[in-house]
């Protein structure tokens, strides 16, 4: 009997010993917030370091990544964070508590994971200023599109629809327990893009509207139902042009191409070599696509250019964050302008048209071309010359493109220029087969000139709006 009681009292001291270390290893989970870009160089640097090496090797450590290049609600969280720690605008940037932030890859590659073993069972910082342990943390009160990180595992969310104890797929050691309390669909994987590479997952369920993956042997047997794929553009955040993007791209495109600017050109050089061969229609031929191919090849140069330079710009995140707005902005002022034009139309005026004091210079140089080879040379050269007119689209057009990395953007800037060059090709077909001659083309561009910059000015105009308001 009184061996009974030495054990049940040895049994009792040791469950008292053991609740509070169940506890407190609950709540041990070190937290923090990280603010990323896809297609920042820095955080090409400092994301592999965070969302791949750290939490391999730290399965205590739960990030809570918000993204904001690709990504735009959450853009705006950078700067209320910043309000209540103090923790600046530029990115990468990692949030531990009001005393502790790391900004810049150098930053992070010499101090996070020092930091990490410093703040070991760090509180959640909110957005609000307030703190708590991820234990206690509501997931789906999270603000914007957060993705949530811990080990093999990563958690996200593709709509605003709340599902109760999600947070136990990340915090449950046995996740495949856990999920047996959820109705959930198996889904493909999807490939979670970070700046310059991606993180894959082997599996992945649709729970509600939160997605779960995971590295990892597959599950056994299917939830509810099978076969929900998610959408790689609203959910895992992989690098990938969206058809909202495709939109714009060939809106802006088709804007371009309707210019007359490039039209007017076109037809000068085609005068000009036809009064040097008034019968050589083949050659004809040959200088109009080298010339137009001319135009192709620059245009395509100009805008890696420009979304080059707006790679630099997301370096300066408080420009980055007002910076799709302001592509907007510009958009509606080039479509007033372009509208303007038709009721009030004005040779010249500018942002719509060649400046006038350019074109003699422009039919100068134009009037000496007399071969193919010729045609070639001044199309790349002459290019120079059709940016005041036909930049605006383009530099929109580079915006939009620039949250997405360099190596992605060649074919939406290929397909961008085929459609700017098309009516220039149509023109080049009609004149050679002698469907029409230049100065029929000439006396069309001039009649409807004004009709081609309301079409124009009204797709700039509502594209932009749209822009601003967050309709695209």
């Amino acid at each position: 009997m009184r061996s009974t009681k030495k054990l049940f009292g040895f049994l009792l001291i040791i469950t008292l010993f053991l609740i509070p270390q169940l506890s407190k290893a609950a709540e041990d989970l070190t937290c923090g917030v990280y603010f990323t870009g896809v297609g920042c160089p820095h955080c090409a640097k400092a994301d592999p370091i965070i969302l791949k090496d750290a939490l391999q090797n730290n399965n205590n450590l739960v990030v809570i990544e918000y993204e904001i290049y690709q990504q735009r609600s959450n853009a705006y969280l950078l700067s209320q964070y910043n309000d209540n720690y103090q923790s600046g605008l530029g990115i990468p940037n990692f949030i531990f508590n009001k005393n502790k932030t790391l900004v810049g890859d150098r930053d992070i590659k010499n101090n996070f994971e020092t930091a990490v073993d410093n703040y070991s069972g760090n509180n959640c910082p909110l957005v609000d200023g307030q703190e708590e342990t991820f234990s206690e943390l509501d997931l789906n009160s999270l603000p914007g599109r957060p993705k949530i990180w811990r080990g093999e595992r990563i958690l996200f969310k593709k709509g605003a629809t709340e599902t109760t104890e999600i947070k136990k797929l990340i915090t449950a050691e046995n996740f495949k327990e856990a999920l047996k309390d959820f109705d959930f669909n198996k889904t493909e994987p999807q490939k979670v893009a970070l700046s310059g590479q991606s993180v894959e997952f082997d599996q992945a369920v649709q729970i509600g509207n939160w997605v779960f993956q995971w590295r990892g042997a597959s599950l056994e047997g299917s939830g509810s139902g099978e076969g929900v794929s998610s959408n790689p553009e609203e959910s895992s955040g992989s690098e990938k042009v969206s058809h909202l993007t495709w939109a714009k791209v060939l809106s802006l495109a088709a804007v371009d191409a309707v210019n007359p600017c490039a039209l007017a050109v076109l037809l000068l050089m085609l005068t000009a070599i036809l009064s040097y061969n008034p019968d050589g229609r083949k050659k004809l031929l040959k200088a109009g696509l080298a010339f137009v191919g001319a135009v192709f090849i620059m245009y395509l140069f100009y805008g890696l250019v420009i979304i080059k330079m707006f790679h630099f710009i997301q370096a300066l995140t408080t420009v980055r964050l007002w910076l799709y707005k302001g592509l907007g902005i510009l958009a509606i002022i080039l479509g007033i302008l372009n509208m303007w034009d038709f009721w009030n139309y004005s040779s010249g005026t500018p942002g719509t048209e060649m400046p006038l004091f350019l074109r003699p210079k422009v039919k100068k140089l134009i009037s000496k071309v007399t071969s193919p080879k010729g045609a070639f040379m001044v199309g790349l050269f002459v290019t120079l010359f059709l940016l005041p007119c036909t930049i605006g689209p383009y530099i929109i057009t580079g915006g939009i493109l620039s949250g997405f990395s360099l190596g992605l953007n060649i074919i939406p800037l290929v397909v961008y220029n085929l459609v700017f060059v098309l009516p220039m090709l149509i023109v080049v077909g009609l004149v050679y087969y002698s469907f029409r001659n230049i100065e029929d083309v000439k006396e069309w561009k001039n009649k409807h000139i004004c009709k081609l910059h309301l079409v124009a000015g009204a797709i700039m105009f509502l594209l932009g709006l749209a822009m601003v308001f967050g309709w695209l």
